[in-house]
């Protein structure tokens, strides 16, 4: 565990078997590209991975695995353009693998998105070398990037030897289970220079076909003896720089990246060459990087005491380094395990679920762009359900480049060593998550632009989707929808099943029928000539409504023992001996796979992955879950949710990082002396790595925004909805006391801070309306330039 001061994250030594963790917690990215915190002088190999990787970027190759061609889409691992290696005389390039350390201390700056190395190597001679680097990816010019590298020799002089390269050789080898597929994205890599300090190097990705270009310009304040020796696919510039004893010389290298994704950009070599040549020098780079810094700290305010504090922060800047303000500009979804590994091929899937809520009051700008890029996949969606035989849209599981379903055919269970088919695309409640977040966005920002226009068409076209997979049981006088897949994502068929899927899963059902009926409140409130050019751009009629209206109150939500049931016949499945396996195996977060190397499944119990039917109330308050449930003509009262709670969190492995986010959000509603362990493990999920490795592969950002969105609105019920901003804290003893600042409907900076029973809610001095501020008990306005402090009412 690193050393924690308020603003810092350091690791102090060098832990081989904590090199990859280091290394995505240690990245660095602006919302174009990222680059892992990976050792400079280091090659990828088995302890070090030095990725970089910018956003949209997707590549498809063709593997043979367990006898079937299978086709993957991954976001690919760009030119390495980290390599700066160093070597004392004659001496063998120094690395902390083969020479010897004297220390080594990492200092992650996340007020100024810097990364500091300290370190010091001893060479064959016994011959001392201290070497300092600074590292950044800029965040106010998206292009570039930064390492500057200090070398102080310690009790002698002579001459040392520096290495900086741009590397075409990598592939997409982070993933130890994806090691036996197809890896090697890039082609055509050529590498040339373009000035005497400038060596530059392209390439394309083989089938997607996108360029790319770096360039690399290198100097030294020292007299140095300089070269260039390229290898093919390797751009390296040679420095030999006398050294004194005591005396510090510097080597900077500033990197541009372009690719062919990029707008008015149609040579990315010569737009990076062009760019790094009129780059600005380290002290002019790093003083506006830090003022962008500072600027989105400013905007993303978050002051949470104890030990929460700093990992939320830390959590912060890594959403920040992935969905940043430059994300606004292009076209790109939210990948999972952020620019920071290979997990997941980098696909996206349902965690913008996680992430929007969050950026929809800090960043709206940025939320748009994310909607933006579901609402160009749009018709992609609807040839997929057309091509099921569906109406509407049937958006993927796992999306990439362009929107089709990228939802890997067999997935490896490392532990049986056996390829297994992978049902997962079965999970369209995706649909819901995206139409979610259409409504979240335009409530908390006010965009009634984007709700009129392309959010309105894509709640057109899932609510299609969900009333048109909904079929009419007779003998239960509701609807059904049949052969999905659930959240937990355990449970893909019924056990003895000869085909995958499961009936009425309670959070889909649920989902579907807010989906449907918020959508009819859409087309209700839509200006008239927009409502025209919407019914007949979609070929709507009145009676496709009436349908939606019917659906939206007779879904079917299975109950056994009194309690929700997460899908038709769970409550039929068998009890798992969980304190045996416990016993057995100790960690059993991945029981699926536990259970399928002992020749045995999990859809033969009701044991969950993660939270299912739980997740409902992460979604939606008490109060709204309870008019949902109405709704659909169900009564669910406190002591039926708080059955459901008991009940799924006694069967629940939690082998998801979302999974304990969800339980503590939960149960600071409906058990709250219970809630801090969840909250705590979700925290500690990526830093301590509770997962077992995967973190190591890229962080899990879903979770990292969902802790942020727990202090931002799971503590304090914070709903903008209806024009209000409706407020229900139930503060945690542990989290009793924090602030926070938040941008509503226009205002900037709108503090809202918790403390001894009262929230204090001040607006920012402009020409915008009052706010509204809704508690159970009362509605007060607060206009622009004025505080209020509120009594909370005692729970």
């Amino acid at each position: 565990m690193p050393d924690r001061p308020d603003w810092t994250w350091e690791y102090e030594g060098y832990d081989p078997a904590q090199e990859r963790l280091r290394e995505s917690l240690c990245t660095l990215g602006n919302g174009y590209f990222a680059t892992r915190g990976a050792a400079p002088e280091c090659t990828a190999d088995s302890v070090h991975y030095p990725g970089t990787y910018a956003a949209g970027c997707y590549n498809r190759l063709t593997s043979d695995v367990a006898g079937h061609q299978v086709e993957n889409e991954d976001m690919v691992n760009l030119p390495n353009w980290l390599p700066l290696r160093f070597r004392t005389g004659s001496g063998t390039w120094l690395s902390p693998d083969t020479h010897k350390l004297l220390d080594h201390h990492q200092r992650l700056d996340l007020r100024s998105g810097t990364l500091e190395r300290t370190l010091r190597y001893e060479d064959e001679s016994g011959r001392h070398l201290a070497v300092r680097q600074l590292r950044l990816v800029h965040m106010v010019d998206p292009h570039l990037a930064l390492l500057r590298t200090e070398f102080t020799a310690e009790g002698w002089s002579g001459e040392i030897e520096v290495e900086s390269a741009l590397d075409g050789t990598v592939t997409n080898t982070g993933v130890e289970r994806y090691r036996s597929l197809a890896s090697r994205h890039l082609t055509h890599v050529h590498a040339g220079t373009a000035t005497d300090d400038t060596v530059w190097l392209r390439c394309r990705t083989s089938t997607s076909d996108i360029r790319i270009g770096l360039a690399a310009r290198t100097v030294t304040g020292a007299s140095a003896e300089t070269r260039t020796a390229h290898e093919g696919t390797r751009a390296a510039y040679l420095l030999h720089i006398p050294v004194t004893d005591g005396r510090t010389v510097t080597v900077d290298k500033t990197v541009a990246l372009h690719t062919t994704r990029d707008p008015a950009i149609s040579d990315p070599l010569h737009a990076a060459v062009d760019r790094v040549s009129r780059a600005p020098d380290f002290a002019a780079l790093l003083t506006s990087h830090r003022t962008a810094w500072q600027q989105l700290w400013r905007n993303a305010e978050l002051d949470v005491p104890n030990s929460a504090g700093p990992i939320l922060r830390l959590h912060l800047f890594h959403v920040l380094q992935t969905l940043s303000p430059h994300t606004a500009d292009l076209d790109v979804g939210v990948p999972a395990r952020g620019l920071h590994g290979e997990a997941y091929r980098g696909h996206v899937f349902w965690d913008e679920l996680f992430v929007l809520p969050y950026l929809n009051l800090h960043f709206p700008e940025v939320s748009r762009a994310l909607l933006t890029y579901r609402h160009r996949r749009l018709g992609r969606a609807c040839s997929a359900a057309r091509d099921a035989g569906h109406t509407g849209a049937m958006y993927p599981w796992q999306s990439g480049s362009n929107g089709r379903e990228e939802t890997q055919q067999l997935h490896l269970n490392p532990r049986s060593g056996r390829w297994l088919p992978d049902h997962s695309h079965l999970q369209h409640h995706v649909g819901s998550a995206i139409a979610y977040n259409v409504w979240q966005y335009c409530e908390a920002s006010g965009d009634a632009e984007f709700l009129h226009t392309k959010g309105a068409e894509m709640l057109v076209q899932i609510a299609r989707f969900w009333a048109g997979i909904a079929a009419y049981d007779a003998t239960l006088g509701r609807y059904r929808i049949r052969g999905v897949v659930g959240p937990d994502e355990y449970h893909e068929a019924y056990p003895g099943a000869d085909k995958p899927g499961l009936d009425d899963n309670a959070y889909t059902n649920v989902t579907a029928s807010w989906v449907l009926a918020r959508t009819l409140d859409v087309l209700r409130g839509l200006p008239e000539p927009r409502r025209r050019d919407l019914f007949e751009r979609t070929a709507l009629d009145p009676g496709e409504l009436n349908a939606w209206e019917d659906v939206s109150r007779k879904l079917h939500v299975p109950f056994h023992d009194e309690v929700i049931s997460q899908f038709a016949g769970y409550g039929d499945l068998a009890e798992l001996d969980w304190d045996g396996y416990r016993e057995r195996y100790g960690d059993i977060r991945r029981l699926d796979r536990i259970l399928e190397a002992e020749g045995d499944t999990v859809n033969r119990y009701q044991a969950s992955k993660q939270a299912d039917v739980l997740m409902l109330g992460y979604l939606f308050s008490p109060a709204e879950l309870r008019s949902l449930f109405r709704r659909l003509g169900y009564e669910l009262d406190d002591a039926t949710w708080q059955r459901t709670v008991d009940h799924y969190l006694r069967r629940t492995s939690h082998g998801s990082t979302l999974s304990s986010l969800v339980h503590g959000w939960v149960l600071a509603r409906a058990r709250r002396a219970d809630a801090w362990t969840y909250v705590h493990e979700a925290l500690a999920g990526d830093i301590a790595d509770l997962q077992g490795g995967t973190t190591g592969e890229g962080i899990h950002l879903g979770a990292m925004a969902g802790t942020l969105d727990l202090v931002q609105r799971g503590l304090t019920g914070l709903e903008p909805r209806g024009g209000a901003l409706r407020l229900d804290p139930v503060p945690l003893p542990e989290l009793s006391e924090y602030g926070f600042a938040i941008r509503y409907r226009g205002h900037w900076g709108v503090q809202l801070r918790l403390c001894s029973g009262e929230l204090r809610i001040t607006v920012p001095a402009s020409d915008r309306d009052p706010i509204d501020i809704a508690l159970a008990d009362r509605t007060v306005s607060v206009a622009p330039g004025e505080s209020c402090t509120l009594a909370l009412p005692d729970r």
